[in-house]
């Protein structure tokens, strides 16, 4: 078995060697609420991630359970009042992917932080993806109605993937992990665009 220290040695290496997918700004339709809710539906990236910070909290437990999903929404819904301010935030694509590869490993290693750490580490992944999403959102009405969409599909990701957590119980524990080896995959995979 490859320790945990090695295996997050090489992911950062891969991220840092990789060029960014550049898979949000300017794909599709961003004005309405249906376009939102089915914007985390459509991508690999979203749909590993939400669902990670779900599993990543059932295994946690405790305040994890809501307070990881919560900071996810409400740092990404700040994340995207930036993003349609045109303020300008850096590295949000190679953040993007460095969330999908660091999340799925922590699931994966099911790396048991004080839930302060956690609300941090996923703050500021939430932060990457609100801003993507609120720089492609236009400035108007149409624009709060997709983030509005969009925030509901992520309550819903991230309630199936403590859902998942938690019916697999400490029985199955393993199962969850193996999601998060596959979560940590993708991103290495959308790291190289191999996926």
């Amino acid at each position: 078995m490859i320790p945990a220290k090695r295996l997050c040695l090489a992911a950062i290496l891969l991220m840092a060697a990789a060029m960014p997918a550049y898979a949000h700004v300017g794909i599709g339709t961003t004005s309405s609420f249906t376009a939102g809710f089915m914007h985390p539906l459509s991508g690999p990236d979203h749909m590993t991630v939400m669902l990670a910070v779900g599993l990543w909290a059932a295994l946690k437990g405790g305040k994890a359970i809501w307070a990881w999903p919560a900071a996810f929404i409400g740092v990404m819904l700040g994340g995207a009042a930036l993003g349609m301010a045109h303020v300008p935030v850096p590295f949000v694509e190679p953040g993007i992917l460095a969330s999908v590869v660091a999340l799925g490993l922590l699931v994966a290693l099911a790396v048991d932080l004080p839930v302060s750490a956690g609300v941090a580490i996923i703050g500021l992944f939430a932060l990457f993806h609100g801003h993507a999403h609120g720089t492609e959102a236009p400035e108007n009405a149409g624009g709060l109605q997709y983030m509005a969409g969009f925030a509901v599909a992520t309550v819903l990701l991230h309630a199936v993937g403590i859902a998942a957590g938690m019916g697999l119980g400490v029985r199955f524990r393993g199962l969850a992990r193996v999601a998060g080896a596959t979560c940590a995959a993708i991103g290495v995979g959308l790291a190289f665009s191999v996926v």
